[in-house]
């Protein structure tokens, strides 16, 4: 069986990721049903999760994993983890007493347990009082319908979770009514301020970013650049000089560093220095999404029919999120940034329709937003086995994992999440 797998941050009230939900379901269809569901899981589970690593996907966080009633009442779900797992029990499963039974026994086993897509009714009583998360779609509840849930079942205990975020003004109220988690792609949206100007600093981190889309590396530029920010200037001398690096004699100037670092640890270095500066005051979420998407697309450039270049796939990939990360729209930044026309149009939308870039983002956007079919259409335009998306996702999610972990860059250097 194909399977496709995607994760979405779930944050807590200091926009800090929680958790991930992972969204998996087989290619040939975007519709669970009851055997396929229970199938689709446990595929997903026994032979991506467990022979890549929780780690490499979760990153030390939680795992909210969709189970349907087969799943749900079989043995096969003790396998799983305590510490990572969160069983989140659908919507659609009713509420009778095996189920209930199964959820009793999970909750003394050590799992959480959460309930999707809550609403107020009756027959739903029992299980929420089984429960330690009720998560609740913001936009189909009414915001008299929430205060009304979270008043009745927080002061159980419960833990309530606003599903399909989408604004910073709908994740300000819903922390203000009392809701400890939040999903949805709020921290993707820019709050767009008109007439709002890129402060002086993040126009030199524009600039460095600007550099990466050159095929030879202009380091001349980028020691100028970097000796203009105080800041690089520490970080990139504090870096060279760490464990990770063996040197006779401590490294004392930023040219000498560059020749260390080499072109290929210098781009990636301008990357993760950049983007964190860029995405103050947002969830740390961010900076490790743009990475994902950049190593998405660059991966799949390589895996294309005819192959595309995977250099300006994974500039494309990083650059898609920029509107989020600096507050301004894309458009706007793109023609200030010089950006070369096939990287310009596939990220504006305005590329032809068969050009490779433009197929590469589209697929990497839709599955994220978990479109099965869209990925697959896309995935055969660029000559890709559908099949092998699930993977090549993964191995993304994966190389950023090891990327954070490889540069010895601290959490908090490399976030700037808003407390």
């Amino acid at each position: 069986m194909d399977i496709f797998l995607a994760r979405q941050a779930i944050f807590d009230r200091g926009q800090n990721v929680y958790g991930y939900e992972l969204l998996f379901r087989s290619s040939g269809s975007n519709v669970y049903d009851g055997s396929e569901a229970s199938l689709a899981t446990s595929q997903v589970i026994a032979n991506t999760l467990f022979s890549i690593g929780l780690d490499n996907v979760l990153g030390g966080k939680r795992a909210f994993i969709n189970f349907g009633r087969n799943l749900l009442v079989g043995d096969w779900t003790m396998m799983l983890p305590t510490q990572s797992i969160v069983i989140e029990v659908l919507e659609t499963v009713e509420p009778d007493s095996e189920v209930l039974e199964a959820c009793r026994n999970l909750r003394a086993a050590g799992y959480l347990v959460a309930l999707d897509d809550f609403v107020c009714h009756p027959r739903f009583d029992p299980l929420a009082e089984l429960v330690d998360i009720l998560k609740i779609d913001i936009q189909i509840s009414s915001r008299a319908e929430q205060r009304e849930i979270i008043a009745k079942y927080r002061s159980r205990g419960i833990k309530m979770l606003a599903e399909k975020v989408e604004t910073h003004e709908e994740f300000e109220w819903s922390r203000e009514a009392g809701y400890e988690y939040f999903q949805g792609y709020f921290f993707a949206k820019p709050v767009m301020m008109k007439g709002r100007q890129v402060p002086g600093f993040k126009t030199n981190h524009l600039k460095l970013l600007e550099l990466l889309q050159q095929r030879d590396l202009d380091f001349v530029r980028v020691e100028k650049l970097i000796l203009n920010d105080v800041s690089f200037s520490y970080r990139v001398i504090r870096y060279v000089n760490s464990g990770a690096f063996a040197h006779s004699q401590p490294v004392t100037s930023i040219r000498q560093a560059l020749v260390i670092l080499g072109e290929r640890e210098t781009r990636k270095w301008i990357a993760l220095a950049t983007l964190p500066a860029l995405a103050k005051d947002k969830p740390n979420e961010i900076v490790v999404h743009a990475m994902v998407r950049a190593r998405f697309c660059e991966l799949l450039a390589a895996m294309a029919r005819p192959p595309a270049c995977t250099a300006d796939a994974a500039l494309i990939g990083m650059f898609s999120l920029l509107d989020a990360i600096i507050d301004r729209p894309l458009k706007q930044i793109v023609n200030e940034m010089h950006l070369s026309p096939a990287i310009r149009n596939a990220l504006l939308g305005e590329a032809k329709s068969d050009n490779s870039f433009a197929l590469i983002l589209q697929l990497v956007l839709n599955y994220e937003a978990t479109n099965w079919d869209t990925v697959a259409e896309l995935a055969l335009k660029l000559g890709i086995e559908a099949a092998d998306v699930g993977s090549i996702y993964l191995e993304a999610l994966r190389w950023s994992t090891e990327l954070f972990r490889e540069t010895g860059i601290r959490k908090s250097e490399r976030v700037c999440a808003r407390n």
